[in-house]
This record gives C-alpha cells, structure tokens and sequence, in this order.
C-alpha cells in the first residue's frame, strides 16, 4: 500500500480517534496533520513483520495525542458542546437533535472513565482497532484489553441508563 492509499483509508479513523481526546476541532486539525506528516517521514522505515500498518499508524496517534495533552497541559477528553459531525449532510431536524442527544450522553459516559480506559474505548470504537492490536500498542495483555474494554462499556452503560430514567 502506498502512502495516499494509507491516508485515504485511515484518515477518517485518526481523525476521530484525535477528536475523542482533543476539543476544539482546529486544534484536532493541526494534531491529526502532524501525525500523517510523522507517518510520511517515517513510512519508508515501516516494517510490516512488525504488524500491520494500522497498529503503527496508531502508535504515531496515539503518541501524538499525548504529546499534544502534556505540552497544552489539556485533559484528554471532548466537551458536549463541540461533538459534531463534519460531513455536509443535513439530516432532518428531528433526527439531527435526536442524534445530537444520544452523542452528548455517549460523550458523557466516556467523560465518566479513567484515562486508560477512555482511551482503550477510542481505539477500540472509534478507530477500529481489535483487542490484539490496542495490546501490541498500549503494552497491556489481549485479555486485559478485553476486559478493561467491557468494564468501560458496562460503566457507560449503567451511566446511560440511569441518565434515561
């Protein structure tokens, strides 16, 4: 795979894995360029008896993310307010604020967790990543990812579910 064919795929999963820890859209921008210009400089070292080129991608992300919570001194997480979509579509009004609705309260459940697991339910959800590569990433065992990910998903969803009563 060529590099524009790595952009190409991957970028919207990047993109949405920055957006899960950096708030302000411009800044989530500036980060997720920054992590495909790191992976252009370094693509031609990339290894794949390694692992896949989804793994290594991520590792840049998710190095990068940390990199950008320490040096703006930010939390990792995204406020309701700035949880959108950036497609053109325009979904029918009632749909849209329905929609918008059940993104706040899955935004609020994921504000509920621990770092680790915030970030374990990003790669895991908005990236698309298996259990196998978030441990070869994160250093953690396969099943402990898959036990930190169902422990993240239950908190969230006793959370939701007691938001809905």
């Amino acid at each position: 795979m060529n590099f524009t064919d790595l952009y190409d795929r991957y970028f919207g999963k990047v993109y949405n894995y920055v957006r899960y820890h950096v708030r302000v859209p411009d800044e989530a921008d500036d980060v997720t360029g920054r992590i495909f210009e790191a992976a252009l400089r370094s693509y031609s070292a990339y290894d794949g008896a390694k692992g896949p080129v989804q793994a290594w991608l991520f590792t840049i992300a998710r190095n990068a993310v940390i990199d950008w919570a320490r040096t703006r001194n930010h939390r990792a997480e995204v406020p309701l307010e700035a949880a959108g979509d950036r497609d053109g579509g325009e979904p029918h009004p009632a749909a849209a604020l329905e929609r918008k609705e059940e993104a706040g309260l899955l935004l609020a459940a994921v504000g509920t967790l621990d770092e680790r697991s915030r970030d374990i339910i990003a790669l895991k959800f908005s990236s698309g990543l298996n259990n196998r590569e978030i441990a070869q990433m994160t250093g953690l065992g396969e099943s402990n990812v898959g036990i930190l990910v169902y422990r993240a998903v239950k908190k969230m969803q006793t959370f939701i579910e007691g938001r809905k009563l």
